[in-house]
């Protein structure tokens, strides 16, 4: 049985110390501003996004990985013998899933795994620390570990707060009627990741205390089917007063056996502006 190696994309939202630990290799994506092409995470980050955005009045144009950018990257471990397990974001988000499909085809079959999160930030990360928590344990072999995974793809939750409509507007994803309605009447709506793609859900609306307390109630509506394993806090610039407030929630609604908070990063922050905050975790299967 080969040693397993578990890949993702920059946008799984997960810090360097969580790489580092689970022994992850990222393959980046690219946020472009006019000529400038930067890798997400290694070339830019949040805060030289939002400078950029702020200089430039407009959002960068973000781009998938190459097919030639997998290749790359899976060559030096599929030669020391590994086999690869790939989790990527939605493939109705970006065509990064269909770029590692076709690098996959320049190795022998049964060496390249490839997996459609059907997600977005740390609802990718919840799915790429279960896998690399399985291959660190060195029982399963690529293929189990697969299938693990991907069964567990429709149980992960995620949704978060967008705090001003602007990112979305400048993006061309809202109207300018909807975003004046929402700066004049303090509306903050609730994304939600369903079956792969972004939804509207709740809309909250007065200061932002009662902004988390939504956020909170309609995760911990079902809170009997949150898997306390592991819970993600993901944000863009987000006070710390929020997130500890969110946390705190968390903590005596399910005491969970660990909260992680992670940053966005810049794909998902430029086209979710700063204040965005998640919860994401994942649901119980009705067998646990």
């Amino acid at each position: 049985m080969n040693p397993v190696k578990i890949f993702t994309d920059s946008t799984a939202s997960l810090s360097e110390d969580l790489i580092n630990a689970y022994n992850i290799s990222i393959v980046p994506l690219y946020v472009i501003f006019d000529d400038a092409s930067y890798k997400d995470g290694i070339e830019i980050n949040e805060k030289k996004l939002y400078e950029l955005v702020e200089k430039k009045k407009k959002l960068p144009k973000t781009a998938a990985a190459s097919p030639t950018d997998y290749t790359n990257a899976f060559k030096p471990w599929v030669d020391k013998g590994y086999d690869i397990i790939y989790i990527g974001i939605s493939s109705y988000f970006s065509s990064t899933v269909q770029n590692a499909r076709i690098a996959s085809k320049d190795f022998p079959q049964g060496r390249i795994y490839v997996i459609d999160s059907l997600n977005l930030s740390s609802g990718i990360g919840l799915l790429v620390l279960m896998a690399s928590e399985l291959a660190m344990k060195g029982v399963d072999d690529a293929k189990s570990i697969y299938e693990k995974v991907s069964a567990t793809v429709p149980l992960v939750r995620s949704s978060f707060i967008i705090d001003t409509l602007k990112f979305l507007y400048m993006g061309g994803r809202c109207s300018s009627l909807a975003r004046w309605m929402s700066s004049i009447f303090s509306i903050h709506p609730r994304i939600i990741v369903s079956e792969g793609k972004m939804a509207v859900g709740e809309k909250f609306n007065g200061k932002r205390t009662a902004v988390l307390n939504g956020l909170l109630e309609t995760a911990l509506i079902k809170k009997d089917r949150i898997d306390p394993h592991r819970i993600f806090i993901t944000h863009s610039f987000s006070s710390k007063e929020d997130i500890e407030y969110i946390k705190d929630g968390l903590q005596k609604a399910i005491s969970p056996d660990e909260i992680l908070v992670t940053d966005a990063g810049c794909v998902i922050a430029s086209h979710c502006g700063k204040k965005t905050i998640g919860i994401l975790y994942i649901e119980k299967t009705q067998n646990s």
